[in-house]
């Protein structure tokens, strides 16, 4: 028996023996491989040197008739399905650009694509760029050196022959391949006609059917004449002698019919340019009917407000560049043209889309636009061009940093810096453009209208100055005939404090974009809301930052229609619903002031100052025109009265204040052609609020009642 466990104990000796000294060459065999791949790697980066942009010593590659060629293209991409996005890191893109060479048919001698004047700078960009890498083993994505610009200018099947024979291709994965001009005579197809795999393609004539979305992007077509005239010597910030000008070729027939009816009716409106037909050329255009007398293009785009961009054989053309370049607001009706860059760049508040179908309804549309929308999208236009488009090389920049957004959503600049949207020249930002959480430390604004109830409205100021995200208190006097407090008056605060004396008495005045907001967000609020809690306005301004295209506040009301009547009833009673929140005490951005200044139809302001009523009501509609939504209730507060106020001091004292108010409702509606209030059984409370915790655990504890 004791030999047996001896035997035993010998064997398990040998078995440990043997897979520690397994365990040992494993890891030696490790440790060398990765010190080896490490040197390897090492001395492979010090041999990877930046490609030289020299056109002299391009090299020669000639392809044969029987070597592999490049595989369709895959309809249905994704970063995920046609890329490695883990090939790129954490938080940057990395380029790797091919050594210049050309591609030659080894039989005939012809070139698979010539090297162009404008791939040469995408390239010379990109090699100087922070985004290049010379070491492939790094590269997120791969750019051939194929001149792919133009299809009219290479042969597809040497094309598809260079492509597949490229060192690092893998299917295409990962590759970026540029391209303006897509399609050839006579299909035009709105993507490029070579087999480019999964390679993912920047191009310039991309419509909804043939654009990947979240794959492919999608850039203008450059145009060559801009090279003859920098962007600082062609901005015109007068009017323009036409408030709509037509200078593109080739728009299909059907839509140049109707745009030469336009012309014949509204010759001081429309000026309707085509080709010389004595000297075809993109420099010069001809009056309509009068090819003798030459008119230099671009330049006379500055004579347009508006500038007409129609569907014609090629998608993408060169005229939108033209067009921004030249100050000349684009007016596009090409229902299913993808623009440059449209999942980040809002292009409506530059130019103006207008289906084809509608294109004989064009001048009713560009007419209902006001002078100072205008300036504003000439501005907006002005900004894109400069920022984006003035150049190949800042062309090319964007396609990049487009990508990384794409690439690292995290890091992704918002829409409002995309757009650049100031609100410091009297442009406010759109919330739509905000960040989904606005920045808790940007604070916000308190607004607050008042007459001459001084005592009220210092005793409102203490309660706010202690809540944390105040920024600034503004003080909106609307009495003319008496001046307001000093400001040495003026409880002693930690927060600034301006105040404005109106030179009339208007409720309007509550919502002007007064320049010393400095804040996205306002808190406009009565000097006789006095009754709210520190947490109670914290809480408002936390629900607003993740909802910052709402009215979001605390008195609610309804608007209820009624059968008997056929009219709009103002419903001010407790009910499950609400559709208004009433701006005497409600948060906002200050977008909403500056549509409400300059946007809502005048005939709503004449209504609120003539009545000393229903601006609330015409806020809550403003709003709800533009976003179709409803507006947000915080807390289960309802009473909002001033307790040191006697009632023959308050508007809602007065018996017809609610007939005046329904009557609004019912005047609105008619004004917008429509109802936009939007109904909600909906309310924000804190989550902790009526949970059986301590106090000590609640951020927002002293919450107020019914």
């Amino acid at each position: 028996m004791l030999n047996k466990f001896a035997l035993i104990r010998n064997e398990c000796q040998q078995n440990i023996y043997v897979v520690l000294l397994l365990s040992t060459l494993v890891l030696t065999g490790i440790t060398l491989y990765n010190a080896f791949y490490k040197a390897h790697r090492l001395h492979g980066e010090d041999n990877f040197n930046r490609i030289s942009l020299d056109l002299n010593e391009i090299a020669e590659v000639r392809l044969t008739e029987s070597i592999d060629r490049s595989r369709p293209r895959r309809d249905n991409c994704t970063i995920w399905t046609c890329m490695d996005p883990y090939r790129c890191g954490h938080d940057h893109i990395t380029v790797y650009v091919y050594p210049l060479q050309e591609y030659i048919d080894a039989n005939s001698g012809v070139e698979a694509a010539p090297l162009t004047q404008e791939f040469y700078q995408i390239l010379e960009t990109i090699v100087k760029s922070p985004y290049y890498t010379t070491n492939p083993n790094e590269a997120c994505l791969f750019v051939p050196s194929i001149d792919l610009i133009n299809q009219n200018n290479i042969n597809l099947d040497l094309v598809n022959r260079a492509l597949a024979s490229l060192n690092y291709w893998d299917d295409g994965r990962n590759h970026l391949l540029f391209n303006m001009l897509p399609g050839v005579y006579p299909t035009f197809n709105t993507a490029l006609d070579v087999n480019t795999d999964h390679a993912m393609i920047a191009g310039g004539g991309f419509d909804s059917w043939s654009y990947r979305h979240g794959f492919d992007i999608s850039i203008p077509v450059w145009s060559p004449l801009l090279r003859k005239h920098p962007v600082t010597t062609v901005y015109s910030g007068g009017s323009a002698d036409y408030l709509l000008l037509v200078a593109q070729l080739n728009i299909l027939p059907k839509m140049m019919w109707i745009l030469q009816g336009l012309a014949e009716e509204n010759s001081k409106d429309i000026l309707l340019l085509q080709q010389c037909n004595s000297k075809p050329s993109r420099k010069t255009r001809c009056l309509a009917g009068d090819s003798g007398h030459e008119i230099s293009y671009p330049s006379v785009l500055l004579k347009g407000t508006f500038c007409l961009l129609g569907p014609s054989l090629r998608l993408g053309n060169p005229d939108l560049l033209e067009m921004l370049a030249f100050n000349c607001i684009p007016v596009i009706a090409v229902d299913s043209y993808i623009l440059p860059f449209e999942d980040v760049i809002d292009w409506s508040l530059a130019s103006v889309r207008i289906r084809e179908a509608d294109i004989h309804l064009v001048l009713d549309t560009l007419k209902s636009i006001s002078a100072e929308k205008t300036e504003e999208m000439k501005q907006q236009g002005r900004r894109l061009y400069e920022n984006y488009f003035n150049s190949i090389r800042t062309l090319t920049l964007t396609t990049l940093e487009y990508i990384q957004c794409r690439m690292f959503p995290h890091m992704e600049r918002n829409k409002k810096h995309w757009n650049f949207v100031d609100s410091s020249n009297g442009v406010a930002l759109n919330p739509l453009f905000l960040s989904r959480v606005v920045s808790r430390s940007d604070g916000f604004t308190a607004v607050i209208l008042t007459y001459d109830r001084v005592e009220s409205l210092f005793l409102l100021i203490e309660k706010l100055s202690v809540v944390p995200s105040l920024h600034a208190i503004l003080v909106v006097w609307n009495n003319q005939q008496k001046a307001p407090p000093l400001l040495s008056s003026f409880p002693a605060i930690s927060r600034p404090i301006k105040v404005i004396q109106t030179s009339n008495n208007r409720l309007s005045n509550r919502f002007y974009p007064y320049k010393d907001i400095e804040t996205e967000a306002i808190l406009t609020i009565d000097d006789d809301i006095n009754m709210l809690t520190e947490d109670e306005v914290e809480f408002g301004y936390e629900v607003w930052r993740e909802f910052p295209d709402r009215i979001v506040g605390f008195p609610s009301r309804l608007h209820v229609w009624e059968n008997m009547t056929s009219h709009w009833r103002y419903e001010s009673e407790w009910t499950n619903q609400i559709s208004m929140v009433l701006t005497g005490a409600a948060f906002h951005h200050k977008y909403w002031s500056h549509m409400y200044t300059y946007r809502m139809p005048e005939v709503i302001k004449d209504i609120v100052d003539g009545r000393m009523n229903c601006e609330d009501i015409a806020m809550n509609f403003l709003v709800a025109n533009v976003t179709n939504k409803p507006p947000i209730k915080v807390t289960p507060r309802k009473k909002f009265k001033c307790p040191e106020c006697a009632n023959n001091e308050m508007l809602s004292a007065d018996l017809n204040h609610m007939r005046e108010r329904s009557r609004c409702i019912d005047e609105f509606t008619h004004i917008y052609g429509r109802m936009p209030l939007r109904t909600v059984e909906f309310r924000a409370d804190p989550v902790l609020f009526k949970d059986n915790f301590p106090e000590k655990l609640k951020r927002f504890s002293d919450m107020g009642t019914l």
